[in-house]
């Protein structure tokens, strides 16, 4: 066999052998980005402090009782229930803190509940000796009337922590029909809380931010917050307020109705597709909706930039998927307004920046053949969206890569024009 072999760059290799280069067919890198995922503070009676917590779809129907000390059906859990009717994942953040742990004596046995909160206070601990093995007791966690944690040990050093309390490894067992862990108190939501959930997930990727409070004060925090990422960050993201028209920017949504509508407008937001309004979407949450609005009453509220709903029938529907820009301008004018329209232009955003990110930046020369790749990319991208009509009448000279000032500098420029959901019917019948 010949000495020579492996890769090459340029064709200078010394030693005989057969040098092969693997290559991929030239196919798009680009795709679409993930949809679907919304950040949110909550308070709640348990759960980690300080720290975002990923919960996709499946995991709160069936780990909810373990991670967030409620089961999926809990009314408890509605808020998260109804952020689910459109998201696919949460980024949740236990906003009230500075809370209690609950604490029992149990026996010689001392167990404190594993986070503060008066979920900590439904926490019973069973004691018994063990049927089979005399010198053996058998420990019983229960939350509520639910069996949570069993286990048998001699001695208490053998007891280990699970998901709803800790056991001090010092002490004796005893036996007991039930003791309550007590004294359990929920912390405290703040303007300080809310900013530190603002600076933790600044850190994580999400679609979609949300407050359901009636605070001034935070929603004025949210709307900076949102406002920044947006135009100084370039993260695309969208925030859900409650009657907060005067927000009056594209990325933020006034929900009209009631407050815990927030939830669901943000979920639904989240998840919607890049080529979807959720104009007239049927409202399928829990929540009773005051819809008892005269109609001038739904006109200004289009016209203050207000997401409202209205009674159908039997139906609760969405009236204009609209965010709370009104001050239209030559340079942004009403469609700026349409939150279809403005899917559009971030999906756009963010997933140029992270193909450019995770594709060419240090990666692909700067030069004539590097930025033809790059808009090659563009292209094959824009045609996805041309594809699925969220974009209309593209073509590849819609898109202009350039250098720039500095050798590591590229330009782009390009035209797009996004599509919209039918919405109003002009109709003329002639009569004969």
């Amino acid at each position: 066999m010949a000495l020579g072999g492996g890769t090459f760059t340029v064709p200078n290799k010394i030693l005989p052998g057969a040098y092969i280069n693997f290559v991929s067919v030239a196919r798009a890198l680009g795709s679409l980005g993930e949809r679907g995922i919304v950040a949110m503070p909550l308070e709640m009676d348990w759960g980690a402090e300080n720290e975002v917590i990923t919960i996709d779809a499946g995991e709160f129907q069936k780990e909810a009782l373990n991670i967030l000390g409620y089961s999926f059906a809990d009314e408890k859990m509605k808020p998260l229930r109804e952020v689910f009717k459109g998201a696919s994942m949460v980024k949740l953040y236990r906003i009230n803190t500075g809370g209690t742990k609950a604490t029992a004596t149990v026996g010689g046995l001392t167990v404190t509940a594993k986070f503060s909160g008066v979920r900590g206070n439904d926490i019973k601990i069973v004691v018994q000796a063990n049927i089979d093995d005399e010198t053996s007791f058998d420990v019983i966690t229960y939350l509520g009337t639910t069996k949570v944690d069993t286990q048998t040990v001699s001695a208490v050093t053998e007891l280990q922590d699970n998901n709803f309390v800790t056991f001090a490894k010092e002490g004796t067992l005893e036996a007991t029909a039930g003791v309550p862990l007590t004294g359990g108190e929920n912390g405290a939501a703040t303007g300080e809380s809310y900013s530190a959930f603002l600076d933790k997930i600044e850190a994580e990727d999400f679609t979609t931010l949300l407050y359901a409070g009636e605070d001034e004060v935070t929603k004025s925090l949210f709307d900076s917050f949102t406002k920044r990422l947006r135009d100084d960050e370039g993260v695309k993201i969208t925030t859900v307020l409650f009657d907060y028209a005067k927000a009056d920017y594209e990325g933020v949504i006034s929900v009209k109705n009631n407050p815990e509508l927030v939830y669901w407008v943000a979920g639904q937001t989240a998840g919607a597709a890049v080529n979807e309004s959720l104009t007239n979407k049927v409202y399928d949450g829990e929540y009773e909706v005051n819809t008892k609005f005269k109609k001038r009453e739904f006109e200004q509220a289009i016209q203050n930039g207000e997401f409202a709903f209205y009674q159908d029938g039997n139906d609760v529907r969405v009236l204009k998927d609209i965010n709370t820009f009104t001050n239209f301008t030559p340079e942004k004018n009403q469609d700026f307004s349409s939150n279809r329209v403005i899917r559009v232009l971030d999906q756009i955003a963010n997933d140029t920046a992270r193909i450019f990110s995770d594709y060419y930046l240090g990666k692909v020369t700067n030069d004539d053949i590097g930025r033809e790749l790059f808009k090659n990319e563009l292209v094959n991208y824009h045609e996805q969206l041309l594809n699925i009509r969220a974009i209309e009448n593209f073509s590849q000279e819609d898109i202009i890569v350039l250098p720039g000032l500095q050798k590591q500098d590229v330009i782009v420029n390009e035209v797009v024009q996004p599509t919209d959901s039918m919405e109003k019917l002009y109709m003329s019948i002639e009569v004969r």
